[in-house]
């Protein structure tokens, strides 16, 4: 049974659990008090709680309204490091290293798209490989993967899966260069060298969507955004090679907690310092696996791109299919903040959270720099998705972070049980919705209702002046391993 945590009302918005015992910082809870009440219900407010105790943490250990229970960190979790004191932690960043989520914007709009939908969704799933362990048509040598490791997406740009404007809208322009594949051990590589290009299993996915709502018609417009019109979204990450670097550094930075006396609440917070020669290893290895991740989701876009074109008899330039943006959610990054009135660097752990930079901020592509750094959170594949728009709020407050999605609120094994019996491929196409997944479990796990509703989540961030919403974006096509 959970123990009974108590709150501070910072605003409707914002719970505050007061620094008590070992912790080195306060817990800061973004919800509203509706949805506070299922919160409590998840062992993840404990690991909010947890991640409190790490050494060096600053101001606060943070909790998006997507907030569920996850490894160490709770998924939705914000927490950042002194780098000369603080640690790294592979689970302040996730198994699926850099998962994230692109969207690419086409000039289609829903009546050219609905005749030719089931062909589309058909030849999408048959284009883009997923599935658990499932493999890709690109192999990769170790010298692709020293290039990838390297240059990242600019890896497969190279090589004609994309163009030179789709890095602009990537962060970092999609590479990290500290990335060494000599930190890799050779089983994560082994575990990725076919996985290129695919998207994986669970709640990644590649969906067709309809911009069915404007809210902030200047900043959509910079987005390239209009109502209507169709667009992809693409979620997946690192594939095997980010999940086995992480299981790698997990038992590396056991043994060095155990050599330190770094006592935790939780062994599944293991950590090394940022300055250790195990937390240096660990950063070079996990830039390897962002690497590899934007490189995946590259190639993705590329194919989803040639498949649009295919169908519809058009060439690129007349589709328009073009990157809005492409957000890392499970990622630690390196950048300044203030922090007691002085500017900063220090190591920013995003476990299920996103940036979201307000306008002016020197990380954003100059492409977006007048209105702010573009914001998904996708919802789940029978409602909606959103675009927002970063803000100096979240800068000031979350160490310029937002939420990544709706958060799960039924575990996969109860949602199995909860769509027994049901056809939930049938009910969505019922909605004008076609799903196409290599498994029904994967579409039972995934059910709608294992999900928060995307709009109370979005409501806190918009509410509490982390993000502003741009667009709602409606499902009509979805593609899952």
């Amino acid at each position: 049974m959970n123990r009974k945590i108590e709150f501070e009302k910072i605003s409707d918005f914002l719970w505050e659990i007061p620094k008590s015992g070992q912790m080195n910082v306060p817990g800061r809870v973004y919800a509203s008090e509706k949805m506070l009440g299922a919160i409590r219900e998840d062992k993840a407010l404990e690991q909010v709680i947890n991640v409190a105790h790490l050494p060096g943490i600053l101001k606060y250990s943070i909790a998006m309204p997507d907030i569920h229970w996850g490894y160490g960190f709770p998924i939705g979790g914000v927490a950042a490091m002194d780098v000369k004191n603080g640690v790294i932690s592979p689970g302040g960043v996730g198994y699926d290293i850099n998962c994230g989520v692109r969207l690419m914007r086409t000039n289609l709009v829903e009546e050219e798209v609905r005749p030719k939908l089931r062909e589309l969704v058909t030849r999408l799933f048959s284009n883009v490989p997923c599935g658990v362990g499932e493999g890709g048509n690109v192999k990769l040598s170790i010298k692709d993967y020293k290039s990838i490791t390297d240059s990242g997406a600019g890896w497969a740009i190279g090589r004609g899966w994309g163009n030179g404007e789709d890095l602009e809208r990537i962060e970092d322009h999609g590479a990290m260069p500290e990335g060494n594949l000599d930190a890799v051990s050779k089983k994560a590589i082994e575990r990725g060298r076919d996985q290129i290009g695919t998207l994986g299993s669970g709640n990644h996915f590649l969906e067709v969507d309809v911009v069915d709502q404007i809210f902030y018609p200047k900043v959509a417009e910079a987005f390239g955004l209009f109502k209507n019109q169709i667009c992809v979204l693409i979620h997946c990450g690192s594939r095997g090679f980010g999940h086995q670097i992480c299981s790698d550094y997990l038992e590396k930075m056991l043994s060095y907690m155990r050599r330190k006396g770094l006592n935790l609440p939780d062994k599944q917070l293991a950590c090394a310092h940022i300055k250790s020669n195990e937390g240096r290893d660990y950063l070079a290895a996990f830039s390897a696996a962002v690497n590899f991740a934007w490189t995946n989701r590259q190639l993705i876009m590329s194919f989803a791109r040639d498949t649009f074109c295919e169908v519809f008899r058009m060439g690129p330039k007349e589709l328009g299919g073009e990157l809005v943006y492409d957000v890392s959610h499970n990622i630690a990054k390196f950048e300044d903040h203030m922090i007691n009135g002085k500017l900063e660097s220090i190591c920013v752990h995003r476990k299920g959270a996103t940036r979201a930079l307000p306008k002016g901020h020197k990380l954003i592509p100059e492409i977006y720099r007048d209105v702010g750094q573009p914001v998904f959170i996708p919802g789940d594949m029978g409602r909606a998705s959103f675009v927002l728009v970063g803000t100096e709020a979240a800068l000031d407050e979350t160490f310029g972070s937002s939420c990544h999605g709706a958060g799960r609120v039924l575990s996969r094994r109860k949602a199995l049980k909860r769509g027994r019996g049901r056809n939930l491929v049938s009910e969505l196409e019922q909605k004008g919705i076609i799903v196409m997944a290599r498994g029904k479990r994967t579409v039972l796990e995934e059910m709608p209702e294992a999900y928060k509703e995307v709009e109370d989540v979005v409501n806190v961030v918009q509410n509490a002046g982390i993000a502003n919403k741009v667009a709602r974006l409606r499902p009509i096509g979805v593609v899952k391993g």
